[in-house]
């Protein structure tokens, strides 16, 4: 029987062994239904924009690339910058991208993939009035108007340093620097990248401060739940195959190679 019994208690561990591990729940979720859900506000070029009836840019490229090596599908979620955030921890999606600032008040309640995209805050003005401004100084003036859109980091800045301008609020991001450029308003805060977008493509403005941002350097990120320790390793790992295998470099340089 002593056989017997070792060839039993062989084949249980063997068993054991080849048995796929119980991975959590969100991460369970998302193979079982081979779909992740992904929110943006889709206003932030080049980040994320919506195109038609889908979305397009940085992010959405290598979001994509993501999905791929989990072999899953993408549903996107449509979101906004003030509901950006109760609406990840409403678990209305898996991951949020579109041009997400990595700060220490996000990092404190949601997991965020590897910094990506190096910027500082810029302003976005009128070429003909750039000579204006030569400072933060020169931005807050009581003849300058600045208009900001609600609920990002953006509209953080705005709040904290402007007191003398003339401030409103814009719901729809990617409207304003239209808004700037018909002289509906002077300035635009945003970041290098979305500044340099908007200047090549108009010629009425420009970006001020890019080689000086008035902010420290900062990185962007995905930004995830923290309900899943293991959703986030695979996402991670996800993250660095892109990385490794050229996506990243790709998506740069399709939409980051904007020039000053």
């Amino acid at each position: 029987m002593r056989p017997l019994l070792a060839l039993a208690a062989v084949a249980i561990a063997a068993s054991a062994l080849l048995s796929p591990a119980h991975a959590g729940p969100r991460l369970d979720r998302i193979v079982e239904s081979k779909t992740l859900r992904v929110g943006t506000p889709g206003d932030y070029r080049p980040f994320a924009i919506t195109a038609g009836t889908g979305y397009e840019g940085h992010d959405i490229d290598v979001i994509e690339k993501i999905a791929k090596e989990l072999n899953v599908t993408i549903q996107y979620v449509p979101t906004s910058w003030p509901n950006l955030v109760a609406d990840l921890k409403a678990d209305k999606f898996d991951v949020a991208v579109g041009g997400i600032t990595r700060n220490v008040t996000r990092i404190r309640q949601f997991e965020m993939l590897p910094g990506y995209a190096p910027f500082g805050k810029v302003a976005l003005v009128r070429t003909a009035d750039a000579a204006r401004y030569q400072s933060l100084a020169d931005l807050d003036q009581a003849n300058v108007r600045v208009i900001k859109n609600p609920g990002g980091t953006n509209e953080t800045f705005v709040l904290a340093n402007f007191r003398q301008a003339q401030v409103s609020t814009h719901p729809k991001n990617a409207e304003i620097p239209a808004l700037i450029a018909d002289g509906k308003g002077d300035v635009m805060i945003t970041e290098t990248y979305e500044a340099l977008v908007y200047a090549k493509a108009d010629p009425r403005l420009t970006a001020k401060f890019v080689d000086s941002p008035l902010t420290p350097k900062n990185y962007l990120g995905f930004m995830l739940p923290t309900d899943d320790a293991d959703y986030t390793r695979v996402m991670r790992f996800a993250w660095d195959l892109v990385d490794q295998r050229g996506g990243l470099e790709q998506a740069r340089q399709r939409w980051l190679n904007v020039g000053k």
